[in-house]
């Protein structure tokens, strides 16, 4: 019988991280270049209006994918299946995130690079905050079960 327990804690903590890694990565760190992958012609400006409701489909989808990072980070764990001693939790998170990432998100980025003609450097700019946030929400998922 699989045992597992959700800290919906975590996930709110988690999913908080996310907007924040999100709001620096699109902001600050990479914003220009991302826009510029976006619109090369510099006119790119979405409204407030545009900006909130991104900011709430961004929450809902963080909240969806700690979710499901919450039960993956565990079924990862032999203690969860009753089958033997746990290791350190990077070991789960690590795990987690990176499969997630492999299997889930590269492939659609692989997809906007191949069909919808995007550029290598919007692959790895969305690439890089896809994985980087994984790993930090998987992380904050496995240590505070």
């Amino acid at each position: 019988m699989v045992n597992l327990s959700i800290n919906y804690m975590a996930i709110g903590v988690a999913v908080l991280v996310n907007f924040i890694i999100g709001g620096i990565w699109y902001g600050p760190l990479l914003g220009k270049a991302w826009v510029k992958e976006i619109d090369p012609s510099g006119r790119f400006a979405p409204s407030r209006k545009d900006m909130i409701r991104g900011m709430i489909l961004m929450i809902i989808g963080s909240i969806l994918t700690a979710y499901v990072l919450a039960h993956t980070t565990q079924i990862w764990r032999p203690s969860v299946w009753g089958v033997g001693a746990d290791e350190a939790p990077w070991v789960y998170g690590l795990s987690s995130a990176i499969f997630t990432w492999l299997g889930f998100y590269a492939p659609v980025q692989l997809n906007l690079v191949g069909f919808e003609l995007r550029s290598w450097k919007f692959f790895m700019i969305n690439s890089g905050y896809h994985i980087i946030s994984l790993i930090s929400v998987a992380m904050i998922l496995s240590y505070w079960k």
